[in-house]
């Protein structure tokens, strides 16, 4: 039987990553996202649900995130699912779900405002390379439309 365990999310930051190291010198960091999703009500009214995610990413990709991002700030993110499971201080099972992030783009103009695809950047989990360029709005694929992709070192990125 096949498997598959592959989360996409657009939101918006809900605080600042928080950036920590594992005693053997791994970043990790952790931050959160609202993701809305509007709707409109059998009686017209419009609403708006807000779902929040708690994400969390490694390595190079931790860094350049909670060197970058920022509260309110929108972020795509590609990633998978995870459950930790452990036992609090009264003997009680507890869990809680995340997304593990995998790859991740900065939506938004470079000078924080707006929600353009103008700007983008990701990380490439593997490499650590940032890349740079559009995607047509097609976060699907890394070269949709043709477009042409640059490797940049994150010393580099002008914001």
């Amino acid at each position: 039987m096949a498997n598959l365990n592959k989360v996409m999310l657009i939101g918006n930051l809900t605080r600042d990553p928080e950036l920590k190291h594992t005693p053997g010198g791994q970043a990790v960091c952790k931050l959160a996202l609202a993701i809305n999703r509007k709707y409109r009500t059998k009686e017209g009214e419009d609403r708006t649900d807000v779902t929040y995610v708690e994400c969390e990413a490694w390595g190079k990709q931790a860094e350049v995130l909670a060197q970058y991002m920022t509260k309110g700030k929108p972020l795509f993110v590609e990633g998978r699912l995870k459950l930790d499971t452990w036992e609090d201080k009264e003997g009680g099972k507890r869990s809680k779900m995340f997304v593990v992030i995998e790859t991740f783009e900065f939506l938004g103009s470079a000078g924080g405002t707006g929600s353009s695809a103008s700007g983008e950047r990701f990380v490439n989990e593997e490499t650590g390379a940032v890349r740079s360029g559009g995607r047509g709005g097609n976060a699907g694929s890394s070269n949709a439309g043709g477009a042409q992709h640059q490797d940049v070192r994150e010393e580099e990125i002008p914001f």
